[in-house]
């Protein structure tokens, strides 16, 4: 039921933000990371790794509450925010940290080069744009969703965890970090058309796939 629900609900947010009804997207946009969090709650012991991606879902609607308040006003304190709710999935994703492995490897240089060029792109511009101020909080922010997809990624040849849900939460990863990409380049760089709603779509899809993965590997 909750996943259906949190699917429903990411729907008539992207449904709101296309017609502009701002009390539906007040709504729905919370009710998503609520009803992932009811999910995982009822779903798994929120001890251990759990822990921190239950966190995390705190930490994304507390970004979310944030940004739909005002996306440029409170947009720096929507980004800590989301810093720390990616911290948070970080720390799940090591626990327990894992050795160096080629595969590490290889995704960490894939990663990197493909981020860190990104990030160079959205960065130039600020200082022209008059907000120099947000170059280091955009560049930590990226190092850290990086680093965030890296670590779900390596999932994927952890022996510890299960095959399905090594896939899930490493293509939910990647969702969430195209989403923060699109907002970036949107707000920063060069308006999207539908950048909203692309945006939006890839977080919450991102977000639902990433939490299925968890439930999938630590539920009962």
């Amino acid at each position: 039921m909750f996943p259906i629900l949190a699917v429903i609900f990411a729907a008539l947010e992207s449904l709101a933000l296309w017609k502009k009804w701002t009390r539906l997207e007040y709504l729905a946009k919370p009710a998503v990371m609520i009803i992932l969090f009811l999910w995982l709650l009822t779903s798994v012991d929120l001890e251990g790794a759990a822990f921190w991606f239950g966190l995390g879902i705190l930490l994304s609607l507390t970004g979310d509450v944030l940004l739909m308040i005002s996306l440029d006003r409170l947009f720096l304190a929507g980004l800590v925010a989301f810093l720390l709710a990616h911290l948070a999935y970080l720390v799940g994703f090591n626990i327990p940290i894992l050795g160096i492995s080629i595969w590490g490897v290889f995704l960490a240089i894939v990663i990197g080069l493909g981020g860190g060029r990104v990030i160079r792109q959205i960065v130039t511009p600020l200082a022209a744009k008059g907000q120099a101020r947000m170059r280091m909080p955009v560049i930590i922010y990226g190092v850290v969703i990086s680093l965030m997809l890296l670590s779900a990624m390596m999932k994927l040849t952890d022996i510890n965890w299960n095959a399905n849900a090594a896939v899930l939460v490493s293509l939910g990863a990647f969702l969430f970090y195209i989403s923060d990409i699109i907002l970036a380049w949107h707000k920063f760089v060069a308006p999207i058309q539908h950048g909203r709603i692309y945006n939006i779509g890839a977080y919450h899809l991102g977000q639902i796939t990433l939490i299925a993965g968890v439930i999938a590997q630590f539920g009962s």
